[in-house]
């Protein structure tokens, strides 16, 4: 089949009453101007709590939540950086949080990329803000190589937490990408990855949508309930 955007939205606008429960259901970004304005403890927040939902309920880590950002003072980089292997245990002794010690160990590292990349870019959500939507697996790519347990769809679930632009390979957007006979499998290769990006990247053309409604779109032309 050819997966015209047009198509897209017919059949995901005949899963909804109006247009207007549609749009509301769909999930939103923020500006390049807001990212830019993000904190750097924000940013490392959104990607430690990425590393506890990985696996997890995500309702689970999300009521614990708070008792984290009272536990790590609200994750700083410049002091989760200096967090060492004592410190790392003392937190493993605290009922308040979830005591994961590789993914508590992930915090510090985590903290040394922010900085990195603020000594080299001048701000962490300027990096973001400033990455291009139609290189978005490049910038998954990078944060799998550079952060701390991020690859795979912890990046792109890190960039929604952090209210960036991205799109999802649930099993949902997969299956109508191969239904549309755009990629065969779950894609793992780069030129697969590529193929999927070209895909979103026409999409978001046709329609000047964010990459992260087009997923859904996508999800939802297979799975109403989705």
């Amino acid at each position: 089949m050819d997966l015209t955007y047009q198509w897209l939205y017919d059949t995901v606008r005949k899963r909804f009453d109006s247009e207007q429960a549609m749009e509301s259901f769909l999930p939103q970004v923020l500006t390049a101007e807001q990212l830019q304005h993000k904190t750097d403890d924000r940013y490392l927040s959104a990607m430690t709590l990425r590393v506890f939902q990985a696996g997890m309920q995500h309702t689970v880590v999300e009521a614990k939540w708070p008792a984290f950002e009272e536990a790590f003072s609200g994750f700083q980089p410049e002091a989760m950086v200096l967090l060492d292997d004592e410190d790392i245990q003392q937190h493993m002794q605290d009922p308040r949080i979830i005591r994961h010690l590789v993914k508590l160990q992930s915090i510090p590292k985590n903290a040394r990329f922010i900085l990195d990349i603020r000594q080299d870019r001048g701000s962490f959500g300027a990096f973001i803000a400033n990455w291009p939507d139609t290189d978005t697996i490049g910038l998954w790519r990078l944060l799998g190589q550079r952060g701390a347990r991020l690859g795979g769809r912890s990046a792109a679930g890190f960039l929604r937490l952090a209210g960036k632009d991205t799109f999802f390979l649930t099993s949902h957007v997969v299956e109508r990408l191969v239904t549309a006979g755009i990629i065969a499998r779950t894609p793992t290769s780069q030129r697969d990855l590529q193929t999927v990006q070209n895909t979103f990247n026409a999409l978001q053309q046709e329609s000047g949508r964010p990459l992260c409604q087009l997923s859904s779109m996508l999800a939802l032309s297979i799975h109403p309930a989705f």
